[in-house]
């Protein structure tokens, strides 16, 4: 048995997990109508769930605020068809606020994101963390990166925690990952729920793959749905054919365009929903827009990339 209803859907996905990015109007504030269109053109897409407000949606840029109303926003558009996965991060007691505000704004679970600047021993994280899925009925997916990386023992830890359901790496070290799959296989009976978090994680799902990881992040699927669509069916049927010349034709080379620009994980993104015709509006301060010849590039490679599919039909 799974420990939640999310956890139940989360472990047979039926596409790709869409991270949307937050909409902002020419004013600068959230545009809630584009934002819904947005969230219903990926449900409608094959997206398996919505993780709403997290680090494609500039949930570093967002106030409390404007993380419900987005989040409620979401809720709305998906209309119970699939799952809503909320951010929730900074210190404790504002990641406890982030999760009762998704809470209140109708969310499935969190995705808690590493606590804000300071780098903590193990067992600060797991106090964290603790506390953040002590404050919510909401299952919580744990998310390694940056100033939070943990030991196989310590997720072991999260895995026994209730309310804890998952854990998505961000950090791209396979051998720790492995070594955590196999400490929690062995240690804590039940399922456990891994992701691969890292920018354009399927540039990596191959590897991911074959230590037993099958969920993972698509940002591109803001923008090229199609695209990511069919390569998570690569990824699901075997068709390593597929996936390799996708690999090989789109997501490397947007992988080198994305390590252009800092920022640029959210930004170029960003950029690609407004060139499929959606104006979600410019990235919020401190992260930039584009420039010109980088986007004009962008716009090529998709170019290529809907080419790639005809190929393979």
């Amino acid at each position: 048995m799974t420990p939640s209803p999310l956890a139940a859907r989360l472990s047979i996905p039926s596409g790709p997990l869409f991270f949307p990015v937050t909409a902002f109007g020419p004013d600068g504030a959230v545009d809630l109508d584009v934002y819904r269109a947005h969230v219903r053109r990926g449900v409608e897409a094959g997206a398996a769930a919505v993780f709403a407000c997290c680090g494609t949606g500039e949930f570093h840029a967002l106030t409390p605020e404007e993380f419900e109303v987005c989040v409620r926003a979401a809720v709305e558009a998906t209309d119970g068809r699939v799952p809503v996965v909320a951010g929730a991060g900074y210190g404790t007691a504002l990641a406890v606020r982030y999760a009762r505000l998704a809470e209140q704004a109708g969310a499935d679970g969190l995705l808690a994101m590493p606590p804000y600047l300071v780098v903590a021993g193990q067992e600060g994280l797991l106090r964290h963390y603790r506390e953040v899925a002590g404050s919510t009925a909401l299952p919580v997916i744990v998310y390694q990166r940056d100033n939070a990386v943990f030991t196989p023992e310590s997720v072991a830890e999260l895995a026994r925690t209730d309310g804890i359901i998952g854990f998505k790496d961000g950090v791209g070290d396979l051998d720790l990952m492995q070594r955590i799959v196999s400490a929690v296989r062995t240690d804590v009976p039940g399922d456990f729920l891994y992701f691969n978090g890292l920018p354009t994680a399927e540039q990596t799902q191959l590897a991911y793959r074959a230590i037993g990881i099958h969920l993972y992040s698509s940002a591109v699927f803001c923008f090229v749905p199609e695209i990511a669509r069919a390569f998570y069916e690569a990824l699901r049927t075997g068709d390593d054919t597929t996936a390799q010349r996708l690999l090989d034709g789109f997501y490397r080379p947007f992988v080198e365009l994305r390590a252009q620009g800092r920022g640029y994980a959210v930004a170029l993104v960003k950029a690609g929903v407004r060139l499929r015709g959606l104006d979600v509006g410019e990235v919020r301060a401190p992260l930039h827009e584009p420039t010109e010849e980088h986007v004009k590039q962008l716009a090529q490679l998709i170019e290529r990339g809907y080419a790639l599919l005809e190929e393979s039909r």
